[in-house]
């Protein structure tokens, strides 16, 4: 068992969110559905919680109620070896309503935060050549889906 494991808090789709998570992701599977109890407050055999994993981190998802919401302050960063991985995961995370923003950020259909990010992009953004860093960060600032060919032409200088 890892030793923090976040809880999203949904409304009543819980089981909904978690295929669509799994369904995106190709190393990811439920884990365990957990279901209220005549306790409540909500229907007894109704879903309480469901654990799943992806990449073999850990997360439960929450039927806890309307009272809150995602916002972008929390976000789930994935580092991606190609752009292929990029596009993928970019399309499928955007499916069913979400919304891409700036820098590689999208917010999925049910209002979780993403950024898809290419696995160099921090190298090159902490690169000790503060002119490298600045042109990588500047071409950045410039796209909404982050493009690796065009991050590496920026930190090249060409």
């Amino acid at each position: 068992m890892q030793k923090i494991t976040p809880y999203f808090w949904f409304d009543g789709n819980a089981e909904e969110a978690v295929a669509f998570y799994t369904s995106v992701f190709k190393n990811s599977k439920t884990v365990n559905v957990s279901r209220y109890s005549e306790a409540g407050p909500k229907p007894a055999g109704s879903v309480l919680t469901i654990t799943f994993e992806i990449e073999g981190q850990e997360f439960v998802a929450l039927n806890g109620g309307p009272h809150y919401k995602f916002t972008p302050a929390i976000s789930l960063s994935v580092n991606c070896e190609t752009q292929a991985e990029i596009d993928e995961l970019w399309e499928k995370l955007l499916t069913g309503g979400g919304q891409p923003m700036q820098c590689g950020w999208l917010t999925d259909k049910f209002g979780l935060s993403w950024q898809i990010v290419p696995s160099v992009l921090l190298d090159f953004m902490q690169d000790k050549d503060p002119v490298q860093a600045r042109r990588t960060a500047e071409a950045m600032f410039k796209m909404v889906k982050l493009d690796i060919a065009t991050l590496k032409k920026a930190y090249a200088g060409t």
